[in-house]
């Protein structure tokens, strides 16, 4: 080996050790101090609060990890977060009480769960143009899009029901009804699932996107908590779908689910009322949004073990991760 190759090989060595591939931003929107605080995953210290609209909760980033959405909902707006500079740089006109939403896989389109009008908004990112908006079901909040993009279902609270919207059309195709107050909507990697946490049901709806039909409800079941204190708001399927985790609320637990048997197989005590959390970038911490504790808890996921907990704002809600 040269001099030059030898040099270059111990700079691309030291470059490796100065970056480790870990390394990732952690957002959580606290909905109380109308901030975002952002964490460094390798200290996991805080490194920046931003100020946002008015009771920030729904936070997504755009699949190019560019650009931060969160919902403001007393805001009646979308904050658009550069996230290199950490700064608010524009607004979108969500419509009123923006809840969650999805964002499709090409990174053109957002979906807005608006809760006060029972409608979803669909919005054209780059320019803030609104599309469309479909009426759906009374206070509309989890939103998601299918990995094909050919759908999108909105979760009506107080409807109890799943909707589905053909996203060619952008036309109501299917209303599933599920177990009361439907909190999110997630679909497999696959497709051919689509899952629904309902928070006062206190179940998990998994529902066949060939037939829009509930194929199994899973329930939980933690000895000395009460039933009505196991509700299930979050969902996150692990980076290679064999497990979901879902925060279940006044538990003060997250349930871990094997997705194939479609059981729960272990409970882990968090902070108080877990609410949101999302995976790391490369699938092996799990973090999740205490809301009564101002804090996020780091879930190890291969020994399903709580590791540290983060404090945050007040009345932390959504978590959302850069690479």
């Amino acid at each position: 080996m040269t001099s030059n190759s030898l040099a270059a090989a111990c700079a691309t060595a030291l470059l490796l050790i100065a970056v480790p591939a870990s390394a990732a931003t952690i957002y959580v929107s606290n909905e109380k101090d109308n901030t975002v605080t952002v964490i460094d995953s390798e200290t996991l210290k805080p490194i920046n609060t931003i100020k946002t609209a008015r009771r920030p909760r729904g936070i997504v980033l755009s699949p190019d990890f560019k650009e931060l959405f969160v919902a403001a909902g007393d805001g009646d707006i979308i904050d658009v977060i550069d996230t290199e500079t950490m700064e608010v740089t524009r607004t979108l006109e969500s419509g009123p009480d923006p809840e969650l939403m999805a964002i499709d896989p090409a990174g053109e389109i957002i979906y807005i769960a608006n809760e006060d009008d029972s409608l979803v908004t669909i919005m054209d990112i780059k320019s803030g143009d609104v599309l469309a908006q479909v009426p759906v079901g009374v206070e509309p909040e989890g939103m998601a899009v299918s990995p094909d993009s050919k759908y999108t279902v909105a979760t009506s609270e107080s409807t109890s029901m799943a909707h589905v919207i053909d996203n060619a059309t952008n036309k109501l195709i299917a209303n599933v009804l599920v177990d009361s107050r439907p909190r999110e909507a997630k679909f497999t990697a696959d497709g051919k699932e689509l899952w629904v946490s309902s928070e006062v049901g206190g179940t998990i709806s998994v529902i066949d996107p060939k037939t829009w039909k509930v194929i199994k409800k899973i329930s939980f079941e933690v000895p000395g908590v009460r039933p009505e204190q196991l509700q299930p708001v979050g969902m996150d399927f692990a980076r290679d779908g064999k497990i979901l985790f879902s925060p279940l609320g006044p538990s003060n637990r997250v349930a871990v689910i094997d997705t194939a048997k479609k059981e729960v197989i272990d409970y882990i005590l968090v902070g108080q009322r877990p609410w949101h959390g999302e995976l790391g970038p490369e699938g092996k911490k799990y973090y999740v949004a205490n809301g009564l504790t101002n804090d996020v808890t780091v879930i190890d996921v291969d020994s399903l073990k709580a590791e540290k907990s983060v404090p945050v704002g007040r009345l932390p809600w959504g978590v959302a991760i850069k690479p």
